[in-house]
């Protein structure tokens, strides 16, 4: 899972009588705010083969610091978890040794998407357990589900696409910018604040906790996520078809009984399709990296 789902913004208090009169607030934040929107976005890597939108400006409303800060909490909560219920596959376990193996050849490519890649401390591990779901939380930490290994019989090239995939929404920062959109008025209430000297930055990304488990990407991040994830794969000398193959595979499964991965990774008609469209844009690069 992308394990990402809506996560409520919070209603806004009025400010309180020895605060700026209402109308000084609501300017202050709309200038903050359209200046933000207005910022330059992140560019993309001069030598992509996929085409995806530039990242939306509101994003850098969320200190990217915060948020993997949060993240990395929530993740070493959850292996702890996982590990005191005997559920965390050692390091020997020949899945744990193949899909780390899988890791070290896409994270090299993975600076280009986001140049805060060279800093994040990846870990990559998996649990035991019969969901079919994977994820890539900010800041780097993957996770895997044996069910998604096995009950889908995934080769290296189609576990690949899926650890492409989810890497791609950690470095195209759709997190941030969901949870950016969804409290963009206290956030920047809360840069207001500060700017007056009434209050700190950063709030709302530090008391995320486990809320990150709640935030749902929408159908254009899962759309730009299948294709960064295809070129990284792709960069990293893995078969860009097995990306087609990887959703028939999906489409089969969820067919037979529903899959907990399809419900925050919405598939539509056309995903197969756009995938089968852009395979040709990073067939050069698979073959070049073959090639070594």
């Amino acid at each position: 899972m992308c394990i990402f789902c809506d996560l409520k913004a919070p209603r806004t208090t009025a400010p309180a009588a020895d605060h700026p009169a209402p109308h000084r607030w609501s300017s202050r934040r709309g200038f903050l705010l359209a200046g933000a929107a207005g910022a330059a976005s992140a560019a993309l890597p001069a030598g992509a083969q996929v085409e995806v939108g530039r990242s939306s400006a509101l994003r850098t409303l969320v200190p990217a610091e915060e948020l993997e800060g949060a993240a990395q909490k929530q993740y070493g909560q959850m292996m702890a978890e996982a590990s005191s219920k005997g559920v965390l596959m050692p390091a020997s376990d020949p899945q744990v040794v193949r899909l780390r193996n899988i890791a070290r050849r896409l994270i090299p490519h993975s600076a280009q998407w986001n140049d805060r890649a060279n800093r994040w401390k990846w870990e990559v591990n998996l649990i035991r357990s019969e969901q079919i779901n994977a994820f890539c939380m900010p800041g780097g930490k993957i996770a895997f589900y044996t069910g998604i290994l096995d009950k889908l019989k995934l080769s290296d090239d189609e576990a690949a696409m899926i650890m492409g995939h989810e890497m791609a929404h950690a470095l195209r920062e759709h997190a941030r910018e969901r949870v950016a959109k969804s409290n963009a008025t206290g956030i920047g209430l809360s840069i207001a604040a500060q700017l007056l000297g009434l209050g700190q930055l950063g709030d709302v990304a530090a008391n995320l906790g486990t809320q990150l488990l709640s935030l749902k990407f929408s159908r254009d991040d899962e759309s730009e996520a299948d294709l960064v994830g295809l070129e990284l794969a792709a960069r990293s000398a893995y078969q860009p078809k097995a990306s087609v193959s990887l959703w028939q595979k999906m489409t089969a499964a969820n067919g037979a009984g529903g899959l907990d991965f399809l419900s925050t990774h919405p598939s539509g008609p056309n995903r197969i399709k756009e995938l089968e469209a852009n395979v040709p844009k990073v067939q050069g690069l698979y073959e070049q990296a073959r090639k070594g």
